[in-house]
């Protein structure tokens, strides 16, 4: 035992284990003869055990990153579909803000166009229709008009209802006449 404390010192304690192994008539007990051999055995199998341990290791921590960031664009993805469907339910308002200024009501416009300028910066675009090129993936033609002569290919003459655009995917498509 060390002076200071009452615990034991573990050099002390491996010189009593080793005086306890004396046989009696002094020699040290036999051990088994450990061969470099056997050595560099232990040690090849312990190298190929942490490999072993360190790859299983690398491909948790890789599964587990890959876990981590599918899980959060599966969060995302359903954060943008759910507003998507809360900016969807509002689009007849907005419908509705159209109709009345296309009536003359006047007194709402800013109303729309406040709620617009808001719905803007989140993500919503209007579909540019009136004068463009007819797009299918974009202008629903409920009409059709005959075309001028020098007319190639269709155009929106009128639109008869809006569509929008949600973050760049297509909310709804705008209802259109087309020329052409």
């Amino acid at each position: 035992m060390t002076i200071n404390d009452a615990t034991p010192d573990p050099v002390d304690a491996v010189v009593e284990e080793a005086a306890l192994a004396e046989d009696a008539d002094g020699s040290a007990a036999s051990e088994p003869e450990v061969t470099v051999e056997d050595i560099v055995n232990d040690l090849e199998r312990l190298v190929a055990e942490r490999d072993e341990l360190l790859s299983l290791a690398q491909r948790t921590q890789a599964d587990f990153e890959n876990f981590r960031k599918r899980t959060m664009k599966q969060q995302a993805d359903e954060v943008a579909r759910a507003s998507g469907r809360i900016i969807e339910a509002i689009l007849p308002v907005l419908d509705a803000f159209d109709y009345a200024a296309a009536h003359g009501e006047e007194q709402l416009a800013p109303m729309r166009d406040q709620l617009l300028v808001a719905l803007e910066k989140e993500g919503l675009a209007r579909v540019e229709s009136d004068g463009a090129s007819f797009d299918p993936s974009l202008h629903e033609a409920v009409a059709h008009e005959p075309a001028g002569e020098a007319q190639d290919e269709p155009v929106v003459s009128e639109t008869m209802r809006a569509g929008y655009t949600w973050r760049g995917q297509l909310l709804r498509a705008a209802m259109v006449k087309v020329k052409g």
